[in-house]
């Protein structure tokens, strides 16, 4: 980089900053940021192929970032913290699922039959949506409820 400023990793080195310079690709001197954190936290060193450092820089100054906030933990942290919360979601929405299922089973089942002490039918069960059910069997002779078939999905993968 000869005639103009050092690269990220040069000038924290306090080095004369080569045109072939392996780390001014990846570090412009615009960004010292970016190179500090990641000495800070993983130090530097040239053991990568050239087609793999790009790839290399970004997920390690994504780590050093994620180690700032969370020393201990890291990315590991906020992805496991993630995965909670998309179990968490899962399970709502299974939950949701079955409430969705339980309702329409209740809309298309009769009204149960109310009486009074002295033993009077009230109301009767409405038939408009008896006959149109899906879940009804009309073959069998006790009109058994069946449920559909459930699609599940693992929450675990």
């Amino acid at each position: 980089m000869a005639g103009s400023s050092p690269c990220a990793s040069c000038k924290l080195a306090r080095r004369r900053c080569a045109q072939d310079c392996i780390f001014a690709p990846y570090f412009p001197p615009d960004d010292p940021h970016r190179f500090a954190i990641l000495h800070k936290v993983f130090g530097a060193k040239n053991e990568l192929p050239v087609t793999q450092r790009a790839d290399a820089v970004s997920s390690l100054v994504y780590e050093a970032n994620a180690r700032v906030k969370d020393p201990v933990y890291g990315c590991v942290g906020a992805i496991s913290y993630l995965q909670n919360q998309v179990s968490e979601l899962q399970m709502q929405l299974a939950v949701a699922h079955a409430e969705i299922l339980c309702s329409k089973m209740q809309q298309q089942s009769p009204l149960p039959i109310q009486m009074h002490q002295d033993d009077q039918i009230t109301s009767l069960p409405s038939t408009k949506n008896f006959t149109t059910s899906p879940y009804i069997n009309f073959a069998s002779s006790s009109n058994v409820i069946q449920d559909p078939p459930l699609k599940t999905e693992s929450i675990w993968t």
